[in-house]
C-alpha cells in the first residue's frame, strides 16, 4: 500500500513506516501531522487517482524533528573583471514518519 502526497511543491510516494524529509512544516517534534493533498492511493492492485486529490483519503505521520541540509555552495565569477561572489545555503527540512494511509 502507497499514497503519493503533496507538500512543500513537491510530490512524495510515501508507505506505512517510512521515514521522509520534507521542507520545514514548522510543527514540533513529538506530533502528528495529517497530509490531506492525496494525489494517488495504491491498495494491492486497486489505484486510486485524484482530479486532483482523492476525496476523503488523508496520510497520518509523526514528526521527528527538524534539521538542515548540507551546505549548497553558489559561486558566481565573470573572467577578466575581477568578480567573484561566494554565497552558502543549508535548506531547512522536517523529518517524519508516516504511520497511517487512510483513504
Amino acid at each position: 500500500m502507497y499514497a503519493i502526497i503533496k507538500t512543500g511543491g513537491k510530490q512524495y510516494k510515501v508507505s506505512e513506516g517510512d521515514v521522509i524529509t520534507v521542507e520545514k512544516l514548522g510543527v514540533e517534534a513529538g506530533s502528528s501531522y495529517t497530509f490531506n493533498e492525496v494525489l494517488a492511493v495504491s491498495k494491492d492492485d486497486d489505484v486510486k487517482f485524484g482530479a486532483p486529490v482523492v476525496e476523503g483519503a488523508s496520510v497520518n505521520a509523526s514528526i521527528i524533528g527538524d534539521g538542515k541540509a548540507k551546505k549548497v555552495i553558489v559561486y558566481k565569477y565573470k573572467p577578466k573583471k575581477g568578480f567573484h561572489k561566494k554565497k552558502g545555503h543549508r535548506q531547512p527540512f522536517t523529518k517524519l514518519k508516516i504511520e497511517k494511509i487512510n483513504f
